[in-house]
């Protein structure tokens, strides 16, 4: 039996990305690791990482480990098996889901920074009354 190589694995996780649709940043996001991380990997400027293809076995559930790390199998679970496009739909939710999130957060850190703003303000006020 041949070795599998890094490179064999990257085209893997590159033709289910494609097979699902997704842009580059889309798939970076669907996973949770930074898309110039993902994209260094992809272009060869960084060795494949565990961290990727963890990432990404955890994050599609439907993508067959087996495949992508041996060639052995189909690409999905057969449970799994839907159109791309129904693939598509659903990792456009999940997009979704995770730009409402990113957009709560934000609000969160703007409330925060406009806190911090009064309150140095303040200090600033008290320091020259005690001057």
């Amino acid at each position: 039996m041949a070795n599998v190589t890094k490179d064999e694995i990257l085209t893997r996780l590159n033709d289910f990305r494609e097979y699902c649709g997704m842009s580059k940043a889309t798939f970076a996001a669907s996973i949770g690791m930074e898309q110039t991380t993902v994209n260094n990997q992809f272009l060869g400027k960084r060795s494949l990482s565990l961290d990727l293809v963890l990432s990404t076995l955890n994050a599609f559930s439907e993508l067959s480990g087996e495949w992508l790390l041996r060639d052995r199998g189909d690409m999905l679970i057969s449970k799994y098996s839907d159109t791309p496009e129904a693939m598509q739909l659903k990792y456009s939710e999940r997009i979704e889901k995770l730009i409402s999130t990113i957009e709560t957060l934000q609000e969160t850190i703007d409330l925060r920074n406009r806190l911090i703003e009064s309150l140095q303000s303040e200090v600033e006020q008290l320091k020259k009354q005690v001057n």
